[in-house]
């Protein structure tokens, strides 16, 4: 069973034909296929192909041994957000950060894929910041469009970027090349991410340093891939910076923005959306546009979660785990298949 993205880039950006009730169609054939649980997917990417299994707790913890690590992906905090359907995101944020302290195998770090705060007020950063160190990991940060509203970025900057960081970065973890990308700082038409010249070039240099044989882990807010150009789901200037990358035998680009798991597989490199811990969005297509989706409270956090990312250094396999905060019956992304 392999999920695909939710459109195709190469048609226009114009609403597909499917339809939520096709979604939801689709979603009962693969349910045919397929036995859920509330543990969560198991992704295995093995040379670019991604196959799927669910997985449990215990069965997670077996597929890391003692070389390997696991970090965690949290994305769309949104704190501040005071609206349907969630009217105190802080709440969900914390259920979420219980998540990771419950997560069988310790995770060396967290990334946080943008969206942080509402509307970029320093009390909404002092809350998420606040919960989110309570898990006593490192935290890398990338910004969200909704963090850079005042001062183009400067208070944000400030405050996340590590000593001695620009506005975008790179580590190393075991032999992995991390890289943190910021794409919204100067939006496209449409709402559509950009790079830029100064961070295209210092990309390539970052790159140019490393081995083809290296595993990259990109993350930034908005996808690195034409998700849905209509509602700004992509980046303007993402193929200069995916070319960079084609040398490579093994990319994954980890990205928020959209509020669920979508996928997509472009030889090397994989990429996958991430859900949010505030509230869910539409699937593409299926709305008059993005925003809060409105939904029952008690079908509010089984479209909330958050991702494990789990490598065993030497193998070709990357195992994405997305958890969500219930463990009803989850949602398929949309555009999968039995």
């Amino acid at each position: 069973m392999i999920a695909k993205d939710a459109s195709d880039p190469n048609v226009s950006p114009t609403p597909p034909p499917e339809t939520l009730d096709g979604h939801r169609a689709r979603r009962r054939t693969a349910l045919s296929c397929m036995a859920w649980a509330g543990a969560g997917m198991l992704w295995t990417l093995n040379g670019g192909v991604p196959g799927s299994r669910l997985i449990g707790a215990s069965a997670q913890a077996a597929e890391l041994d003692r070389q390997a690590f696991s970090f965690v992906q949290i994305s769309d905090s949104h704190i501040g957000f005071s609206k349907d359907p969630n009217l105190d995101p802080a709440s969900t944020l914390r259920e979420a950060v219980d998540k990771i302290h419950s997560m069988p195998v310790h995770p060396a770090f967290i990334i946080h894929t943008g969206d942080i705060s509402h509307l970029s007020k320093p009390g909404e950063f002092d809350t998420a910041t606040q919960i989110i160190n309570s898990t006593r990991l490192d935290v890398h940060y990338v910004p969200g469009e909704h963090d850079v509203l005042i001062d183009n970025g400067d208070s944000y900057f400030e405050r996340f970027a590590k000593q001695g960081d620009p506005k975008w970065y790179s580590f190393d973890q075991r032999g992995v090349h991390f890289i943190g990308l910021t794409n919204v700082l100067d939006l496209r038409g449409g709402g559509l991410g950009f790079l830029g010249d100064a961070q295209l070039a210092w990309l390539e240099k970052d790159l140019s340093a490393r081995t083809s044989s290296t595993p990259l882990i990109v993350f930034a807010h908005i996808p690195l891939w034409s998700l849905y150009p209509a509602w700004g789901w992509g980046t303007d200037d993402s193929a200069r910076a995916l070319a960079l990358m084609k040398r490579f035998g093994s990319v994954t680009v980890l990205n928020g923005h959209v509020h669920q798991i979508a996928q997509k597989v472009e030889g090397e490199i994989s990429f996958y959306t991430a859900m949010s811990t505030a509230f869910p969005q539409p699937a593409p297509g299926t709305a008059p546009g993005p925003g809060p989706m409105k939904v029952p409270a008690d079908t509010l956090r089984t479209l909330l979660g958050v991702r494990a990312v789990n490598y065993v250094p030497g193998r070709a396999e990357l195992a994405i785990v997305d958890t969500r905060l219930s463990a009803r019956e989850p949602s398929l992304t949309s555009g999968a298949k039995a």
